[in-house]
């Protein structure tokens, strides 16, 4: 019995797409994160980027890569929250500010993203023009 049970959650995890594909991450989950952020771009996921730059991003959203992304300070103290306890802990002094400047996502998109995909999507921060299942967390290749 014991092992049936153990064969089968071992396969389950094995399976598990989260944990089969180099293209996943969790998605956001949260409603007023997936409101706010997702009414100009992707909701990103939290594990993009360490806690300190998404605590940078949220203290700047009066300039928010050139646009005014101001939030009430209830609702921003919720967002900053979900980022806190959803992404990578630590101190990174040099931690990127822009998830399309991250040394992966620069590497996979550089060999991968044709000037005219580039084009379509109109911004790189557009992921779902390319990855139609981006807000469900699957970034593999369409």
């Amino acid at each position: 019995m014991k092992k049936t049970a153990l064969a089968a959650a071992l396969s389950a995890l094995l399976l598990s797409p989260a944990l089969a594909s180099d293209d996943y991450f969790p998605p956001v989950r949260d409603e007023i994160v997936k409101k706010e952020c997702g009414a100009c771009h992707l909701a990103f996921s939290a594990s993009f980027l360490p806690a300190s730059s998404w605590k940078k991003i949220m203290q700047g959203l009066s300039d928010h890569f050139g646009e005014d992304a101001s939030l009430d300070d209830e609702t921003a103290r919720h967002i900053t929250d979900y980022f806190m306890k959803n992404s990578e802990q630590g101190n990174f002094r040099n931690a990127a500010m822009k998830i399309t400047e991250l040394r992966w996502f620069v590497k996979e998109h550089r060999k991968e993203v044709s000037r005219k995909a580039r084009e379509k999507a109109g911004s790189m921060a557009n992921c779902k023009a390319c990855h139609r299942d981006a807000e469900r967390g699957y970034f593999d290749d369409d």
